[in-house]
Parts: structure tokens; C-alpha cells; sequence
């Protein structure tokens, strides 16, 4: 990935990207479909749960770039979810089938103008950066001829045995705070910790885990941690913002563990839709932050068990 020009586009492409990948995620919410939490099973023609993967590399795509596959690999039944560039292809010995239409993912990264660094030299001060994102075509693996067997078979979907002991290990692992008991789920900054139900008082049990990680993912958000903004009180935007964080986090985890993703709070989809309507940046920003946030939680699961995403596909700070 190291290859891709980084030379940024006009001011109007970068607008004219956020605006168009905005208006997907704005388009999926009023339809009420939750780019975040797919339908897995037969609308994907059995694509395995996970996060999309670098094919060549092995390394999961993060932030924005997941909800994109995603819905690519939602839209076309894609049975896996594997990808490349079409370079990635060749070198692997195989090819992009001829008609097939490649999926448009995005690379966030900041640059300093020549003019901005002379400014810097001249008065002693840190020079500044202008954030951009720069358009890339990946295929889908299903869309490719010739590849390598390992890497043409899309991996099998991980033994359900194995989620739930690995949550109960991760959520120790992490040393947050964690309390099992009351009748509601949260997580308290100011103190730290988090409570959930016990797993009883859900009506499945693999919801206890999905409410669990995305208290975790309101966690991992602390001051000693990832230090995000906690200052929004209920019903307003910062909240809603920090509320759509955690909703994918959970999401993210919950796809690496191989449980089905489900959306928590799907009441909060209209305050969702506002922050969207009127910051066409957000859920790019919303993704990066929950990327970061899963990649916190995941980094604590015993023996590594879980890849990291793609540092060379995208640059996940807020663009």
C-alpha cells in the first residue's frame, strides 16, 4: 500500500469524497439499515463474520474503509472477505476478471505545504498540516481468477464454543473496571467502571457480550486511555457522536470475535442522522475513533489472537 501516491486532491475532491461517502451511511439510516451491523447469513451468500482483510497482507482494513467493504461485500453476495488492488492481484499470479467493477476505499493521512514549512523556518514555530483523503480501488477476491488456494477460500467462520470464553477473557484482560449486576447498562467516566446486567436478565445470552463490549467501548474513550470528549450531556450531539463510537466498536469486536453484530440503541438514529446531516466529516471521524477503540480492546486478547488493521491501507487519526 506504501505505493499510492499521497499527493492530496483539490479542496473540492476531498469535499466532494466526504460528501459522497456521508450521503451512503445518511441514505442506509433513513432506509433503516445500520451500515455497521450487516446482515450476515444469506444476504451475504455466507461471507464469514469479520472485518475486512487485506488479502495480500493479511491485514484488516479500519475506520471508514470497514463499513464500505462491508456494504460492498452486503450489495454484490461476496462470500468472503478478502481484498485487493489490482496490482495485489498480479503479483499473487492471478487477476481481476475482465467487467468485474472494483470498491472505492479511501487513505486518511496530513501533509505540510512547501509554503507552510518556509513559514515554520522563519518564525520558530511548529509547522501545520492539512488533513485529506485520497481514493483507491480494491476487489473483492470473488472477482479475481487464479489466485493462490489459501488465499481464493475465504477462511471458515470461527467455532461458536470459542466467543464467550474469549469475551470473559478479553473484558479481564483490558482491567477496567467491570460490574455485573443492576437492571441497565453503562459506563460512568468519572468513575471508571462499567455495569452491565447479568446474562440472565437478557433474553439471549450472546446479547450480554454484545452489550459488554460496546460498554467497553464507551471505556476504552477514558482519559488514561484513548482520551475522547465525554462532555456531552444526554440529547445532545457530542453524546450522540460518542453513542455512534461505541455502537460500532462493539460492532468492530464483535465481528473479530466472530459474533454477529447488532445495533444497541437504535433509537438514537434520528440524533445520528443530525450529526451526519450537518458535519459530512463525522462518521468518517466516528469510524477512525471506533477503529481505535476496538483495536484497544482486541489488543488485549490473550496470545494475539486477533490481527491488527491495516496501517498501510489507512491512516485512522481524524481526517
Amino acid at each position: 500500500m506504501s505505493r499510492y501516491d499521497r499527493t492530496p486532491g483539490s479542496g473540492s475532491d476531498r469535499t466532494n469524497l466526504y460528501d459522497e461517502i456521508t450521503g451512503k451511511i445518511i441514505a442506509e439510516l433513513e432506509a433503516g439499515r445500520f451500515p455497521w451491523v450487516q446482515p450476515w447469513g444469506k444476504a451475504t451468500a455466507g461471507a464469514p463474520i469479520g472485518l475486512p482483510q487485506n488479502a495480500s497482507t493479511g491485514r484488516a482494513y479500519s475506520g471508514i474503509n470497514i463499513l464500505i467493504l462491508w456494504g460492498a461485500v452486503v450489495q454484490h453476495g461476496f462470500p468472503g472477505q478478502g481484498w485487493l488492488t489490482y496490482r495485489q492481484a498480479q503479483s499473487l499470479g492471478g487477476n481481476v476478471r475482465k467487467g468485474e467493477r472494483g470498491t472505492t476505499v479511501v487513505y486518511a493521512d496530513r501533509f505540510t505545504p512547501e509554503d507552510e514549512k518556509r513559514r515554520a523556518r522563519e518564525t520558530g514555530e511548529e509547522p501545520g498540516k492539512i488533513a485529506f483523503l485520497k481514493r483507491f480501488t480494491v476487489f473483492n477476491t470473488a472477482q479475481c481468477d487464479g489466485l493462490p488456494e489459501d488465499i481464493a477460500v475465504a477462511a471458515p467462520p470461527p467455532l461458536p464454543g470459542l466467543i464467550e470464553p474469549r469475551v470473559e477473557a478479553l473484558i479481564k484482560a483490558t482491567g477496567i473496571d467491570f460490574r455485573i449486576g443492576g437492571d441497565r447498562a453503562y459506563y460512568v467516566p468519572v468513575l471508571d467502571h462499567v455495569v452491565v446486567p447479568p446474562p440472565q436478565a437478557f433474553f439471549e445470552s450472546i446479547n450480554w457480550h454484545r452489550t459488554a463490549l460496546h460498554e467497553l467501548g464507551h471505556a476504552s474513550g477514558h482519559a488514561s486511555r484513548l482520551a475522547r470528549d465525554f462532555s456531552g450531556s444526554f440529547g445532545t450531539k457530542k453524546y450522540a457522536f460518542e453513542e455512534l463510537i461505541a455502537e460500532m466498536s462493539a460492532a468492530f469486536c464483535c465481528a473479530s470475535l466472530g459474533i454477529v453484530p447488532t445495533v444497541r440503541h437504535a433509537d438514537y438514529i434520528g440524533s445520528w442522522l443530525e450529526v451526519l446531516r450537518e458535519d459530512n466529516r463525522a462518521i468518517v471521524r466516528a469510524a477512525s475513533q471506533a477503529s481505535k477503540s476496538a483495536d484497544w480492546i482486541l489488543s488485549h486478547l490473550p496470545d494475539n489472537e486477533v490481527s491488527g488493521t491495516d496501517a498501510d491501507a489507512i491512516d485512522r487519526r481524524a481526517a
